[in-house]
């Protein structure tokens, strides 16, 4: 699979610390998506879902779950069908956001096999005119899928906005459904 980013601890992309993974690729143009870097089909890295799964566990003692983000996850679903299906027998949680609605994804040949590995789904394109960029939505057109129990909205409504992590090595990474812009002062 194509991979754009992972990030092994967060708290602002869903419920509780996760890990999270951007897709690399995406052919949807939601106009002013605010992660452009991901849409290259061509960026970004390649990697085995073995050898992804296989590092998720040695985390999984440390997170409640893993989210899926893009790029657009669904245009590599057989990748992305089997990472959960590797991930299936943990008790890590699954929350993935598209720019599909719920509908188109049912309809896409591995739609309905992914969706029985989720426990959340935001879905829905990124609409400017309708920024939201709380309670894990972008914008106001998007839906929220509970598609276990797992979760109720007061889980989702919990979850920062926003995060910034500085990591050893001293990058940093900025996340989140609405993310802050670091504005660096060139001397």
């Amino acid at each position: 699979m194509r991979l754009h980013a992972i990030e092994w601890v967060s708290r602002a992309n869903g419920p509780g610390l996760r890990a999270v993974i951007w897709f690399q690729g995406c052919t949807l143009g939601c106009p002013d998506c605010f992660n452009p870097a991901t849409h290259n089909p061509l960026g970004g890295f390649c990697e085995d879902t073995t050898t992804i799964a296989t590092q998720l566990l040695a985390h999984a003692k440390d997170i409640e779950g893993i989210t899926i983000s893009g790029g657009e996850p669904f245009q590599q679903a057989d990748a992305l069908l089997d990472l959960l299906q590797r991930l299936s027998p943990t008790n890590l949680s699954t929350l993935i956001f598209s720019g599909y609605t719920f509908t188109e994804i049912q309809q896409q040949p591995l739609g309905p096999a992914i969706l029985a590995h989720v426990d959340v789904l935001i879905a829905g394109p990124y609409l400017k005119a309708k920024q939201l960029g709380a309670g894990l939505l972008g914008s106001t057109n998007q839906q929220i899928h509970l598609l276990t129990k797992r979760y109720d909205p007061t889980d989702l409504a919990c979850t920062p906005a926003a995060e910034i992590i500085l990591h050893p090595n001293g990058t940093i990474t900025l996340s989140g459904i609405s993310p802050v812009k670091v504005l660096m002062k060139q001397t």
